[in-house]
């Protein structure tokens, strides 16, 4: 008569376990590529994987760009950006993120198209940074448009923690809560520094 084992009830924890963890990294992450909003108290590493959205609305004020969603950023930043979008919709100015969180495979493909559309890597880290250095990559960035709400944000952004970083990308704001304190640090010429 053959014998049918049974599991120990140790291996069918640990089953319950793994299954349990790779539901939560689906709903982290994004099962296919499409993810639910962060959770609280990610580790940076897990932040960095989670994808931003690749599009969005048409921009109200200017149809040549978009205006995403800011899932995917830390939360301290997303209430950041809805102090300043407030601030600015309090005076007559429409921010719109054109770009915003990114995760590592996301900035790897803005990196090659810039390597692609400017022939060298060189060349292409004048505009586009490669994921370990990208602040889009750790939820910490956003590019707005159109280019006179980013210039309203150039003057007005850095008494709510968001800066201009680059000389060369007058759309590029970071977030930092040390700005609204320590003012605007000195712009780089370009992403790189150069």
């Amino acid at each position: 008569m053959p014998t049918t084992s049974t599991p120990s009830r140790r291996t069918v924890i640990s089953v319950l376990v793994a299954l349990g963890l790779a539901a939560v990294a689906m709903v982290t992450l994004g099962a296919t590529g499409v993810t639910a909003k962060p959770v609280n108290g990610q580790a940076l590493a897990v932040l960095e994987e989670v994808p931003g959205p690749e599009t969005g609305p048409t921009c109200a004020v200017d149809k040549r760009y978009v205006d995403e969603e800011t899932y995917g950023m830390r939360p301290d930043v997303v209430d950041a950006w809805k102090a300043l979008r407030a601030k600015a919709k309090a005076q007559n100015i429409t921010l719109c993120v054109n770009d915003g969180k990114r995760s590592r495979a996301q900035q790897q493909r803005e990196f090659d198209k810039a390597v692609e559309r400017f022939g060298s890597v060189e060349q292409a880290k004048k505009w586009a940074l490669q994921p370990e250095t990208s602040m889009h990559v750790k939820g910490i960035a956003v590019d707005i448009q159109p280019l006179n709400s980013a210039s309203w944000v150039d003057k007005n952004g850095g008494a709510l923690g968001w800066c201009r970083r680059y000389d060369n990308e007058k759309w590029h704001f970071e977030y930092d809560p040390a700005y609204t304190t320590n003012g605007c640090p000195p712009l780089l010429p370009s992403a790189t520094g150069n």
